[in-house]
């Protein structure tokens, strides 16, 4: 968690957040295509596996194209389509390096990690004439040539969410949007996959995720309630009153010596 801290603190803004980006290291036809990567969250290594079973238009794993970058300008997080400083669940950081997976077809897909992750981010290049239907409600951060951002590789557009009810309980969170929007989107929570639907057949719209951190390190308490944080009424006094203690203790050893 020492690196977070650090990073936090050398931030644009002490209020949004350092994203922990997937290191997408290789690729096989595995059930049409399967990627498999890597997040680094202080000392913890979560596995990301991504699955498409109708294939994708290419992936991006070892250099390349930058396509993250602002207007093809070189990168600036204070700008970028892909940070957000002025919020509080904002994004601090770009996606690191040029890893992307570009998608083309209409179907399902999924993200699955090898433990349970926190506040997964979704960073999204040139979705034009497309959209995605997640499987979960999320938050729409930031988008290229809104609010002061500059715009994507592709250019500038604009993004939406819709919420679909889709009967017996059931809802479909659609992003949709007009141009060439580049963005990203978070989930809250706590999560070991993420599934979506992209709406229809388009060459080419591109990902990438990341993460504020494991379930641990960021909902200690709902993995351990048995901490001392999370049970207030038992925790350990604080430094300032073990303090005051202290002074008071010394206080009555003086006086019985005073005494004898």
């Amino acid at each position: 968690m020492a690196a977070a801290v650090a990073a936090a603190l050398g931030s644009v803004s002490a209020s949004a957040i350092p994203v922990q980006w997937t290191d997408w290291e290789s690729s096989s036809a595995s059930n049409g295509y399967t990627a498999q990567g890597t997040i680094q969250s202080g000392t913890e290594v979560v596995g990301v596996t991504y699955n498409n079973p109708r294939g994708v238009a290419f992936d991006q794993l070892n250099g390349g194209r930058d396509y993250w970058q602002n207007a093809r300008s070189g990168r600036n997080p204070a700008t970028s389509p892909y940070t957000s400083p002025e919020l509080a669940n904002g994004v601090d950081n770009i996606p690191d390096g040029t890893d992307i997976i570009a998608l083309r077809f209409a179907g399902m897909q999924t993200l699955s990690f090898s433990q349970t992750i926190a506040n997964p981010f979704f960073a999204y290049v040139s979705l034009n004439g497309n959209g995605y239907a997640f499987d979960q409600d999320f938050e729409l951060l930031s988008v290229g040539g809104v609010d002061g951002n500059d715009c994507g590789y592709w250019g500038c557009g604009t993004s939406r969410k819709e919420i679909v009810d889709l009967g017996n309980g059931v809802f479909e969170y659609q992003l949709l949007g007009t141009g060439e929007p580049h963005g990203t989107l978070r989930f809250t929570g706590a999560f070991d996959s993420v599934s979506w639907r992209s709406l229809s057949n388009e060459y080419w719209n591109g990902f990438t995720v990341g993460i504020e951190g494991t379930q641990a390190q960021v909902f200690p308490c709902e993995v351990d309630p048995t901490l001392p944080q999370c049970n207030p009424g038992t925790a350990v006094p604080a430094p300032a009153t073990l303090l005051l203690m202290g002074l008071g203790l010394a206080g009555l050893g003086f006086t019985r010596q005073k005494l004898k």
